[in-house]
């Protein structure tokens, strides 16, 4: 009776997770200790896939302990990667577990770049090598029942949770083997099974009737549950698998129901209720006779039809001599209790005991996209915090350029260089001077160029595929059912309009940089001189050493000073900023253990509100020192520009003066520039790299699923394409069959042998009726016909043959229908075909014609020395094929 259902394994392709894995390892961590044991991490995890997937499994818990922990490992590993079409793609294909494929076609398939679908798929497995190990417990032991009780619940969890889960997982209709109705049966099956092994663990314990008379009636309901969603489903019994399942259903179905019915039955004689007794195993026989009559070939139930059957006799005889009780009707009978000691195992990870996660120490996405977020705010914030700090700064040096100070205190004598100016200028020619700038300056567009071509290439390889992706889609039309690349390529084409923004930008502020270079190119050449050069470049002007003393030029001097200070408490600021740190990481974990989400925003600027609210606040006390002192150094050089000696020459050489001074800010600020584009043109570069093998990963894999897919198709389609038969050119006397075939020499010519292809034919024109005959009339009345040469009579319509049986069949074509009155042409005379003669071990027959006697010592018509069979005159009428029949 014994008989369990067990589920058959799905089979994968192998994939090499390897290559993208190790990319996405290298790409996005930087060089280090981290970095090397993820790459193990990745060929250790390639391992445990290519042993739990690719190579036949032992019905043994020790294989299923393999598939549990790459389960596990799948769902630890998921939420560190970016497993999607448009990220890190990964396409798994799996076949159906029930499907045994066609001739043709092969089992049905599904590629997805979805790691949801190999979990989905894994966890099957789990199910259904549970169920063949529990299939292959020894049941007669109590340890045998324990381990497959246990697996079949394992397995029912396992159905139970991809009908929960498969379809958020997958996105899209699945497979019939891993669709929800197919699950949620088989998790249904599994579970009855496990309440089957409780009964069997109760019988063989020996526990009370009742007890085991409710596990009995709970398992039978199991089983007419699913026995009903097997049957009920629109295409479940359509696989031969359920086929042979739902008969076993239906079996166990009635055999629990009968045990139960046994055992409530000796209940009933314990507690002195006889009828009830007999009623309860009348009932019981009903039920196993007709599994014995109905299922005999799937489960054997004689040693329970023989128990019930002695118990039966016992108690007929028992109470027909003795108690003499009535026999209710079973109807009337008290229902039986039930007893569900199973429920179907939660799956929750780890569900391996031996589980350790190969990437413990790497965080999950979630988090680093969070990390991601934090570093970009902070990065905001930082750099406008050094951003105002420095404008404030080009501000006061521009402010100080047009007074032209400090040279206009240094430069009180008139005819010498200003310590200041010689200061910048030696200052720009340790930077290289001119050839610096230029040499920087030419190297930009050749940057902007390759990042340009980058970028271009990267779009084209979109662009190509998207093209095929739509021929293709126009050519299957509804079959071609994978997401389109426009749509998949969606979040690609933003970020590749984003770095398309970010260079055009780049080239508007190049042409920004270069300007200001072509302004200040004559000044900063002169800078780059020698002192005796730079001197005789400056007009000399009167002598004004009256105002060294005065006390206006000791004030300017001091205030500045106060922003030379200013501008020196700026750039420490400026380092302090840049050096403050704090690991969000830690706090992202913990918010999404606890909530299972982040909420970035919040954390973040909580965060970078107490590290940079006090540097924010340094920074606006500096700008409002600087305002204030800059306002008292244009107060005090407008009462020294009133003391100072005003003439045309020396206005000359403070303007020269002034613009030597802005020259080297503008010099300073055009190298940080430059030097900055061209850092920025090589990370950008890096970046462009990185999203062109973004690109190219992608376009790769959607070619390959496209190669896998249309070749399906195509093979699909040049089979319905592919003729029966090779094409031939239809012979005259065929195409018009009102025409007679004239004879030759030789005799008429032959029929081709030619396999015929079903054509469109036009409808044939009107027959005249063949001539009618009396064979014994024109044996007696028409002359022997001469064998001399002559001229061929006309030919009437021919008789058809008589093939023998046993001869060779010859393909044919449809005959054209025949009109009431009007019969279809009678076929060529084989006998009379020299061309045919012999091809068939035939022997001759001698030709003769309707209306005319036979040859000398020929047979008589009325004799068939061949015994070929004859058309009786009455069906004469009747339609014959009109193709010629060999």
């Amino acid at each position: 009776m014994a008989t369990f259902i067990s589920v058959p394994l799905k089979k994968s392709t192998e994939v090499d997770m390897v290559k993208p894995l190790s990319k996405f390892v290298t790409a996005t961590y930087p060089s280090g200790e981290d970095q090397s044991e993820y790459l193990r991490a990745v060929e250790e995890l390639n391992k445990l896939r290519k042993s739990a997937l690719g190579r036949p499994l032992d019905k043994h818990e020790s294989s299923l302990e393999i598939l549990l922990r790459y389960y596990d490992q799948l769902c630890a590993v998921e939420p560190k990667f970016p497993f999607s079409e448009n990220q890190l793609c990964l396409t798994f294909t799996w076949k159906d577990a029930f499907d045994k494929g066609s001739l043709f076609g092969g089992s049905v398939k599904l590629a997805l770049a979805s790691l949801g679908y190999e979990k989905t798929c894994v966890l099957f497995n789990v199910g259904a090598l549970a169920s063949q190990i529990a299939s292959e417990q020894n049941l007669d032991s109590d340890e045998g029942l324990k381990a497959a009780a246990k697996f079949y619940q394992l397995a029912s969890g396992a159905f139970a949770h991809i009908k929960d889960t498969v379809l958020s997982a997958l996105n899209r209709e699945p497979t019939m083997d891993i669709s929800p109705d197919t699950v949620g049966t088989l998790s249904q099956i599994m579970l009855a099974q496990a309440q089957e092994v409780f009964f069997l663990k109760a019988t063989s314990d020996k526990m009370k009737d009742a007890i085991i008379a409710k596990l009995a009636n709970q398992a039978g309901d199991f089983y007419g549950d699913a026995f009903k969603q097997c049957q009920y489903k629109e295409n479940l019994p359509k696989y031969f698998y359920f086929q042979e399942v739902l008969p076993v259903l239906a079996a166990k179905h009635c055999i629990m129901q009968a045990n139960a019915e046994f055992h409530q039955s000796t209940l009933a004689k314990q507690q002195k209720k006889f009828g009830e007794e007999i009623a309860r195993l009348q009932h019981a026989t009903d039920l196993v006779k007709t599994v014995a009559s109905r299922y005999d070939e799937y489960v054997n139930v004689k040693d329970l039809s023989d128990k019930i059957s002695r118990a039966l006799t016992a108690a007929k005889k028992d109470n027909d001599f003795i108690y003499h009780d009535r026999v209710p009707e079973v109807k009337d009978l008290d229902h039986i209790g039930k007893a569900a000691l199973v429920k179907a195992t939660a799956i929750q990870v780890p569900i391996s005991q031996k589980f350790s996660d190969l990437f413990e120490k790497m965080v999950p996405m979630a988090v680093q996209q969070s990390m991601s977020m934090y570093n970009q705010r902070k990065s905001e914030i930082v750099n406008r915090l050094i951003g105002t700090m420095r404008e404030a700064t080009n501000l006061c040096n521009g402010v100080l350029a047009s007074l032209n100070l400090p040279a206009a205190l240094e430069d009180l004598s008139g005819d010498s260089v200003p310590q200041s100016i010689l200061e910048k200028s030696r200052a720009i020619i340790q930077q290289g001077g001119l050839q610096t700038i230029e040499q920087l300056i030419k190297d930009l567009p050749e940057l902007l160029q390759r990042n340009s071509e980058i970028l271009d290439e990267s779009l084209k390889m979109l662009d190509d595929e998207e093209t095929t992706d739509s021929e293709l889609r126009a050519k299957f039309n509804q079959r071609w059912s994978r997401t389109p690349s426009g749509d998949l390529y969606k979040p690609l084409r933003a970020e590749g309009s984003n770095f398309r923004n970010i260079l055009d930008k780049a080239v508007q502020a190049d042409q920004v940089v270069r300007e200001r270079f072509n302004s200040h190119c004559e000044m900063i050449a002169l800078l780059c001189k020698s002192e005796a050069e730079l001197c005789a470049a400056i007009p000399s002007a009167n002598p004004a050493k009256t105002l060294q003393g005065s006390e206006v030029v000791s004030v300017l001097r001091s205030q500045l000073a106060q922003l030379e200070e200013v501008k020196k408490e700026r750039e420490q600021l400026e380092n302090d900023i840049k050096s403050a740190q704090f690991d969000m990481t830690g706090r992202f974990l913990t918010a999404l253990a606890q909530d299972g989400a982040i909420n970035e925003e919040a954390l973040s600027i909580t965060e970078l509100d107490s590290i940079y609210g006090g540097y924010t606040q340094k920074v606006q006390q500096s700008l409002r020192t600087q305002e204030d002192v800059l306002g008292n150094v244009q107060t005090s050089h407008q009462e020294f520009s009133t003391l100072k000696q005003s003439n045309s020459d020396a206005n000359d050489r403070e303007e020269v003066m002034k613009k030597l001074a802005s020259a080297h800010d503008s010099y300073v600020e055009i190298s940080n520039n430059l030097r900055e584009g061209t850092k920025f043109y090589n990370d950008l570069t890096e970046i462009l790299l990185k999203f062109q093998n973004k690109c190219s990963d992608i376009v790769f894999a959607r070619k390959k699923g496209k190669r896998t897919r249309a070749s399906q198709m195509e093979l699909q389609q040049s089979i319905a394409r592919e003729p029966s038969a090779p094409s031939f050119t239809v012979p005259a006397y065929q195409s018009n069959p009102n025409t007679p075939t004239p004879a030759g020499p030789g005799g008429p010519t032959p029929a081709p042998r030619t396999v015929f292809q079903p054509q469109a034919k036009a409808q044939p024109p009107a027959r005249p009726p063949p001539p009618s005959f009396n064979p014994q009339a024109a044996a007696t009345t028409v002359p022997p016909v001469s064998m001399a040469p002559g001229p061929a009579p006309p030919q009437a319509s021919p008789t058809p043959p008589m093939v023998p049986p046993g001869a060779p069949s010859q393909a044919q074509g449809p005959p054209y229908p025949s009109y009431q009155g009007y019969p279809g042409y009678y076929q060529m005379p084989m006998a009379y075909n020299p061309y045919n003669y012999g091809q068939y071990n035939m022997p001759y027959m001698a030709y003769q014609s309707p209306g005319q006697a036979g040859y000398p010592g020929s047979p008589q018509p009325q004799q068939h020395p061949y015994n070929y069979p004859q058309q009786p005159p009455q069906q004469q009428q009747q339609q014959q094929p009109y193709y010629p029949q060999q």
